[in-house]
C-alpha cells in the first residue's frame, strides 16, 4: 500500500455537488460501506478499495451502526482505515434506526436509542464527530420532535456537523423539516432515499419536495443491488446476492422478464460507450437535484469503473424516452414504488 494519496485526486475528474442549499459539497459518487466492509478486522481489499476511492476523488464514506456483518464491524474496520486519510478532506457519515442490540431500546427513533447509538458508533470508529448523522428510518411510534431533537443534540454536543434523514416518505420529510424549524433544532441537510432506474418512487414528489426545502439528496442502491450491472446479463450466477438467503436482492426481482429489460438497457449503454453500471449511475445523476449516488463495491476495479460515470451525465430527450419505454417492461414488487 502506497504511503500517500494521489496528488491529482482533485484534478477535476470528480465533480462535487452542493448539498441542497447548504455549503457542504458531496462527490457525485460516494462510497457506501453496507456490504463487504464487515469482518473481524480490516482486510487488505477493504483498504485498497477505500484508498482507491479517495485517489479517484471520492471524499464521502457512508456507514450505519449495523453495517457488517457482524453488526458494527464495518464501522470498526472502516474507522481504522480512514485514520490513514486526512480527516478534514473526507466526510464520514453514519445512521441509527434499524435493529442494533436486543430489547426495546435497540432500534427505531427514540432519544434513548439515537444518542446511545451515536456514542457507540463514534467509539467504534474512534472519531470525535460525524460529518452527517442520520435518522435511518421514520419511526411511527415516536414523536418527530423526539427523533429530530436527538439529531439536534448530536450537533449541539459537537458529535455531528450536519443532520439527515433516510427512507422518509414525502409527508414525513415535510413534517421532519417543519419540526426542526419550529423547535429551532439544527436544520436538516440531506435525505437518503432508495433511487435507481428500477426504483423511481422519489420522482413522484420526494425529489421536488427536497429541492423546495433545500435538502440534498443522496441515492442509495443506484445499481439496484447489482442488478443494474453486467453480473446478471446471462442469468443468475452462483454466489450472487440473488442466491443468498435474506439478501436485499430477492429472487422475484431477478425474473426472466426483468433480465430481458437489463439486457436491453445494457445494449443502450453500449451504444453510449458505457457499461450498464456506468449508465445507471449517469442516469441517477442526470438530475441536478441529486447530490450524489452511493455505490457499494467488492473490488477496486468496480470503484474505478463506476467513477467513470461522471464523465457522461447527459441524456438526450430521445434517449430518456427510449429508456422509459424499456423500464416500463420491468415487473417489480409494488412496495418499491412507495
Amino acid at each position: 500500500m502506497k504511503d500517500s494519496p494521489n496528488p491529482a485526486r482533485y484534478d477535476g475528474r470528480m465533480p462535487y455537488r452542493k448539498c441542497g442549499r447548504w455549503g457542504l459539497k458531496l462527490p457525485a459518487i460516494s462510497l457506501g460501506c453496507w456490504h463487504n466492509f464487515g469482518g473481524d478486522s480490516p482486510s487488505p481489499n477493504q483498504k485498497k478499495m477505500i484508498f482507491a476511492a479517495f485517489d479517484a476523488g471520492i471524499t464521502h464514506f457512508d456507514l450505519a451502526n449495523n453495517y457488517g456483518p457482524p453488526y458494527g464491524s464495518a464501522e470498526i474496520n472502516v474507522g481504522k482505515i480512514l485514520k490513514e486519510l486526512p480527516r478534514d478532506e473526507i466526510l464520514i457519515t453514519s445512521k441509527a434506526g434499524y435493529d442494533m442490540w436486543p430489547g426495546p431500546y435497540g432500534e427505531w427513533g427514540s432519544r434513548k436509542y439515537m444518542l446511545a447509538s451515536l456514542d457507540q458508533s463514534l467509539k467504534r470508529m474512534n472519531l470525535d464527530y460525524f460529518d452527517i448523522f442520520y435518522s435511518h428510518r421514520f419511526d411511527p411510534d415516536t414523536p418527530l420532535d423526539e427523533t429530530i431533537g436527538a439529531l439536534d443534540t448530536s450537533v449541539q454536543q459537537g458529535k455531528a456537523l450536519y443532520t439527515g434523514i433516510s427512507s422518509y416518505s414525502v409527508d414525513s420529510t415535510r413534517d421532519a423539516f417543519a419540526t426542526a424549524n419550529q423547535n429551532k433544532f439544527a436544520p436538516l441537510t440531506i435525505h437518503q432515499p432508495n433511487y435507481s432506474m428500477l426504483n423511481r418512487w422519489i420522482e413522484a414528489e420526494l425529489l421536488e419536495t427536497c429541492h423546495e426545502l433545500g435538502l440534498g439528496v443522496i441515492a442509495f442502491c443506484p445499481l439496484f443491488q447489482g442488478l443494474l450491472t453486467d453480473k446478471y446479463l446471462n442469468g443468475i450466477p452462483e454466489g450472487s446476492r440473488a442466491t443468498i438467503a435474506h439478501s436485499p436482492l430477492r429472487k422475484n426481482e431477478v425474473t426472466e422478464q426483468n433480465l430481458r429489460v437489463i439486457r436491453e438497457l445494457n445494449e443502450h449503454a453500449a451504444n453510449r460507450g458505457q457499461s450498464l453500471a456506468q449508465m445507471a449511475l449517469s442516469w441517477v445523476l442526470r438530475d441536478s437535484r441529486v447530490t450524489s449516488a452511493l455505490i457499494g463495491a467488492s473490488t477496486v476495479d468496480q470503484i474505478i469503473e463506476n467513477t467513470q460515470a461522471v464523465t457522461q451525465l447527459n441524456f438526450s430527450s430521445e434517449e430518456l424516452k427510449k429508456l422509459d419505454r424499456i423500464l416500463a417492461k420491468a415487473n417489480l414488487p409494488k412496495s418499491l414504488w412507495s
